[in-house]
């Protein structure tokens, strides 16, 4: 593994441990030349998936856009990282385990929207107005109302 800061060849690693329920592993490591320290995960590699849009575009699933997308509904919350990183697992797993290579990006919301409403309501309105493009304060009174009839 090649060292973020200096790009020396050599590091080697200090601590490692399960991650995302035994399907990752997270490295910390220290860079031999400069000791500069890091954090790599190891996963297994999938196939990729194809997130079809509303507009029929296609494009790559991508973690790391998912991820970006909850932490900013999840910003000034009480939600963890841990929290985070533990939805998008379930989502990715929730998408894999559907069996098909193409997902429609409504699935990919839903699976999000289900888990955020368990775990933070501000949370789940946030990401429930892009989402759901709330145009609207009606729109969101509608939401917030089905959200008190859930409870």
């Amino acid at each position: 593994m090649r060292c973020h800061q200096c790009s020396a060849d050599e590091t080697r690693v200090i601590e490692s441990r399960e991650a995302a329920e035994g399907e990752a592993i997270r490295r910390r490591r220290e860079c031999v030349a400069c000791s500069a320290r890091f954090t790599t995960y190891e996963r297994i590699e999938k196939p990729q998936l194809i997130i079809v849009k509303n507009d029929g575009a296609r494009q790559l699933f991508n973690r790391d856009k998912l991820m970006a997308g909850i932490y900013r509904a999840c910003e000034k919350t009480s939600v963890s990282t841990m929290q985070i990183e533990k939805l998008v697992h379930d989502v990715e797993r929730a998408l894999y385990a559907c069996g098909e290579s193409e997902v429609p990006s409504q699935r990919v919301g839903q699976e999000v929207i289900e888990r955020l409403a368990q775990l933070d309501e501000v949370a789940y309105v946030r990401f429930a107005s892009v989402y759901r493009r709330f145009k609207d304060i009606e729109s969101f009174e509608k939401e917030l109302a089905h959200m008190r009839t859930k409870k």
